[in-house]
């Protein structure tokens, strides 16, 4: 199993620092063809230089119309993915980004509409090899060839997992109500999903190549967060913030390690799952921030509340770790850093995000010794990862209002806006 940097042992920022430096060679452009990057932690490849400023007025490489959704863009092999909707069907294109060229475009299912934004997908698509894999916002999971868009193999998370799928109406929490948001996990031949199937497919394991199921666990309702494995405790661990709380699994058998109950109104459980050393950390707006501590004992994977904390409440913007620290927005609209170990805050930095509290969103890119974050009105501001202060290195408005994630690659960010109404797929040089 691959182990996301994100939840390793962490090491001292200089040092980070020195290895970027001596590993910034010329090398082959890195991609970024997934959920928060490479390894899925919001984290430039080792490979990719870092930004140490912004440009005043950077360079438009690429830009071509995005209608709507809030799914990410993603990168690979020269080609920029767009999931958006189009003549009423949520529709994925690859994008030449060299002539800005639509290779191909093929529509996955038929869009969904609430009350949050446009009609359109919500799931980042995910490139592997020479596959791309999206996700409806009802469920329709589909695996297509990068060279054509033709259909490899597809899963529905209703038909095939018996998910129900709502839409915004009375009190139906979770993806049943706002549509899929937490992108399928890729690691070596499995594919893991939250499907959100209530008799025993919340979570399903499957092959990646044929979409054979090889397990499926669990009774609870798909959250908004997707699901993260990474070695905690000594152990390899299956983690999925689901309607229900923070559940761990055993990604080999879908064996239950242990459940962690967070119990809230509607069940807004977006934030990524984010570790370090024994800790993981989810959010929600009613409960703060929760820490769980993860550990073998006696041979058996145990957990225990480690700490809460609501001076660190987060709406639905994933957080960035970077060190000892996690770096995130709060409810406040406030840019803010907290101790990993402790949930102590250490700082708290408004003036960056003006949107009400409720509709507030930033994403967090983390590039060595900074942290480039782009804001829900479409503004870029990048300032140094230090615990002890926050200082700006740049600001700069590239977009209109977005709550779709950023990727990065070869120097270019590749983002998107059109919040309410069409927008456009940018790729923006910053260095």
């Amino acid at each position: 199993m691959k182990t996301p940097p994100g939840f390793g042992t962490p090491f001292p920022l200089a040092l980070a620092g020195l290895l970027a430096f001596l590993l910034h060679r010329p090398t082959q452009a890195a991609d970024w063809p997934r959920w928060r990057g490479p390894d899925g932690d919001g984290h430039i490849a080792l490979s990719e230089p870092p930004l140490t400023k912004l440009p005043d007025d950077p360079e438009v490489i690429l830009k071509v119309a995005a209608t709507g959704g809030f799914a990410s863009p993603v990168v690979a092999k020269g080609r920029v993915y767009l999931f958006d909707t189009r003549a009423g069907d949520e529709t994925l294109h690859a994008i030449e980004i060299a002539s800005s060229r639509v290779l191909w475009s093929q529509a996955i299912d038929q869009a969904f509409k609430d009350g949050q934004g446009a009609p359109g997908p919500r799931n980042t698509p995910q490139v592997d090899g020479d596959r791309v894999y999206a996700v409806s916002c009802r469920g329709e999971l589909q695996c297509r060839r990068t060279e054509d868009g033709s259909l490899i193999w597809r899963r529905h998370y209703g038909k095939d997992f018996g998910a129900t799928f709502t839409g915004e109406k009375g009190s139906v929490p979770g993806a049943s109500r706002h549509g899929n948001n937490g992108s399928p996990l890729i690691d070596g031949d499995r594919l893991y999903a939250c499907a959100g199937g209530t008799d025993g497919a919340s979570v399903v394991c499957l092959d990646k190549h044929t979409g054979k199921v090889i397990w499926r666990a669990q009774d609870d309702m798909a959250g908004y967060a997707p699901p993260v494995i990474a070695r905690v405790g000594g152990a390899d661990q299956l983690f999925c913030y689901t309607v229900e709380g923070l559940v761990s699994l055993n990604p080999e058998s879908g064996a239950l390690h242990w459940r962690f109950g967070v119990s809230t109104p509607f069940a807004r459980h977006v934030t990524t799952p984010v570790g370090y050393q024994g800790l993981v950390l989810v959010s929600s707006v009613e409960e703060g921030m929760i820490a769980t501590r993860t550990r073998i004992s006696e041979g058996r994977i145990t957990h225990e509340r480690a700490w809460q904390s609501t001076e660190n409440t987060i709406n639905f913007s994933s957080p960035i770790r970077v060190g000892a620290y996690v770096y995130g927005l709060g409810m406040q609209k406030n840019l803010f850093c907290a101790d990993i170990a402790t949930g102590k805050q250490q700082w708290s930095q408004g003036g960056y995000v003006f949107s009400p509290a409720d509709q507030a969103h930033a994403a967090f890119i983390a590039m060595g010794p900074h942290i480039l974050a782009l804001t829900d009105t479409g503004e870029l501001v990048l300032f140094e990862a230090d615990p002890n202060r926050f200082k700006e290195r740049g600001r700069v408005q590239v977009c209109g209002k977005t709550w779709s994630n950023p990727a990065f690659a070869d120097g270019v960010i590749y983002l998107r806006d059109g919040l309410k109404k069409p927008g456009f797929l940018y790729g923006i040089r910053l260095r």
